[in-house]
């Protein structure tokens, strides 16, 4: 999008809220939303998001911090409703920008941003620590951190109270009766501040597609021990490493069946280690075994936990299948339990990895089979009984893709919400709340920042497109030496060709297109064999031609052209 297409009306003199989603609307992940008032703006969370296969060489993607940076005299804190990745993944690239901003959470929260940020090394951050029930005050907004359940410990929902009324903010939820990590949502403080008045609401609609109600965490419990009982062999169990719930579940259960438990991939033993540090995860002593000792036992009395659900690249899970990692290899007789289904993009990297396990001999059983994962995300009638509860003026849909808004939207409406107060949004979209009107008044910045290796933002579209024609097409070189006082060639033209022909076989190919290009230089004018540019677009052009009329390819032509 053109920049001039971004633009933000100067604010009113009069009392006013502005709220702009700056990720997490019209895709699973990254979120980020800032809320600002007359003098003060705050940020919920600044996560990240993996990249789409378009994106060639990208490592992850981060939101535009463009609209906090332009008004970072009043930027106060960022609160964190809890600790998953597309949550707090962003804040190391934040703090680069903002070193002392107040980042607010819970501490198990707290703790996962610690060990992202020692990857990082940003320095000392100002973390402030909150439990829920507890509120803080910035400038003119408050916010109350209210208990709620997720796939991790420690998440909340806010109740933000500004001069123009209360903007509640969901966060990742689901109405878990019977959680395994601590007491079910706090239905009494959501409903008190239903009965004050919300102006607002932004909720998460990752599941409003679903029906009917998301099974409780303990529902995966009787299912792995189903799965334990069943087990001959070495089991592995993958989930996402920050689902404290669920390695609860496999620790209880490894327990129960006589297995020792060991742990592979760093971000689950961060997560198991600050877990265990701030009581969210009990483990018996004598139960944890080291990798490195897994051979010492019998396969009946093993469990390992791994990383690696979504098919990442480098994960354990994904190295395992392949045989590719150097402590541990699945064998025949192995069963493997993918206790988590795919994000959405992520699913044939999910089934290359689950035939690679199968090929290997183990018995791999994914996805909901016999309820071995349930979501972290409220279902429909979840959805439902929170806007009930809140009873919001205006809604907002957040955390999904269009289609998700959309029906989130539609069912706001049958709550009573009215359809012109459905304000469903994009990245970059700039709600402003004044006494008396709701509207979207203009765009700012929404897009995708790519991080490549150190590089943040330099990754333009541009160069995916290169980047995309290399990997289609493949590369050929040029390199001519040329006489320009004599106005003749002096040596070459040489072909160097990667990702067009098969090296091997290309020997003959590639002596036809020196005779070619040899012609075309030959064709050149005295004054054009002067002009190296002109050279250069003889080259580039006549060898782009060549090669399309014998194979129907088009690389990316680079000519070197040199003088002596």
């Amino acid at each position: 999008m053109h920049p001039d297409t971004f633009v933000v009306p100067a604010p009113p003199d009069d009392p006013y809220l502005r709220i702009v989603p700056l990720g997490g609307c019209g895709e699973i992940g990254r979120n980020m939303t800032v809320i600002e008032t007359n003098d003060d703006l705050i940020v919920v969370d600044c996560g990240l998001m993996f990249p789409d296969e378009e994106m060639f060489g990208v490592d992850i993607v981060i939101n535009d911090f463009t609209y906090v940076r332009e008004r970072q005299d009043k930027f106060r804190a960022l609160l964190v409703t809890h600790g998953h990745e597309d949550h707090i993944g962003g804040i190391p690239y934040l703090l680069r920008e903002f070193p002392t901003i107040p980042i607010v959470g819970t501490p198990l929260s707290l703790a996962l941003i610690r060990a992202k940020l020692k990857e990082h090394k940003p320095g000392e951050w100002n973390a402030r620590e909150v439990e829920p029930g507890d509120r803080v005050q910035y400038g003119a907004i408050e916010a109350q951190f209210i208990h709620i359940n997720h796939s991790l410990a420690g998440a909340c929902s806010l109740a933000i109270r500004t001069p123009m009324g209360t903007v509640f903010h969901t966060g990742d939820f689901k109405f878990d009766q019977t959680p395994i990590d601590g007491d079910p949502a706090d239905f009494a403080s959501i409903a008190k501040v239903g009965d004050e008045g919300v102006l607002v609401m932004l909720s998460d609609s990752t599941n409003s597609e679903r029906p009917g109600h998301t099974l409780s965490e303990r529902i995966v419990g009787e299912a792995f021990s189903n799965i334990f009982a069943r087990a001959k062999g070495r089991l592995i169990v993958t989930s996402f490493a920050s689902n404290v719930p669920r390695i609860q579940q496999v620790v209880d259960q490894s327990k129960r069946h006589g297995r020792k438990v060991a742990f592979l991939g760093r971000s689950l033993l961060n997560v198991v280690q600050f877990a265990r540090q701030l009581g969210y995860l009990d483990i018996p002593e004598g139960l944890v075994i080291r990798l490195e000792d897994v051979d010492d036992h019998p396969p009946h009395e093993v469990c390992v936990m791994t990383t690696g659900s979504q098919g990442e690249p480098m994960s354990a899970l994904t190295r395992l299948s392949v045989r590719d990692h150097k402590q541990f290899k699945i064998v025949p007789g192995d069963t493997v339990v993918i206790s988590a289904t795919p994000i959405p993009g992520n699913e044939k990297a999910v089934s290359r990895t689950i035939n690679n396990l199968y090929r290997l001999g183990a018995n791999v059983i994914h996805g909901s089979t016999g309820n071995a994962h349930v979501s972290g995300h409220a279902s429909q009638e979840e959805l439902l009984l929170m806007l009930n509860l809140v009873r919001p003026k205006y809604f907002i849909p957040i955390h999904g893709e269009y289609r998700m808004l959309v029906t989130h939207g539609k069912l706001a409406q049958q709550t009573g919400v009215a359809g012109d107060n459905v304000l469903v949004s994009e990245n970059g979209d700039v709600l402003e709340f004044t006494k008396d009107s709701a509207e979207k008044i203009g765009r700012t910045y929404g897009g995708n920042v790519m991080v490549d290796g150190s590089g943040v933002g330099d990754i333009g579209e541009a160069v995916l497109r290169d980047r995309k024609h290399l990997a289609g097409d493949g590369i050929m070189m040029v390199v001519v030496t040329v006489d320009a006082e004599e106005a003749r060639v002096v040596a070459g033209p040489d072909v160097i060709s990667r990702g067009v022909y098969y090296l091997p076989d290309s020997g003959a190919v590639l002596d036809e297109l020196k005779a070619k290009l040899s012609a075309i230089l030959a064709e050149c004018s005295v004054e054009g064999i002067r002009d190296i540019g002109n050279v250069k677009e003889h080259i580039r052009s006549g060898l782009s031609k060549a090669v399309f009329e014998k194979s129907r390819r088009r690389p990316i032509v680079i000519p070197v052209v040199m003088e002596v």
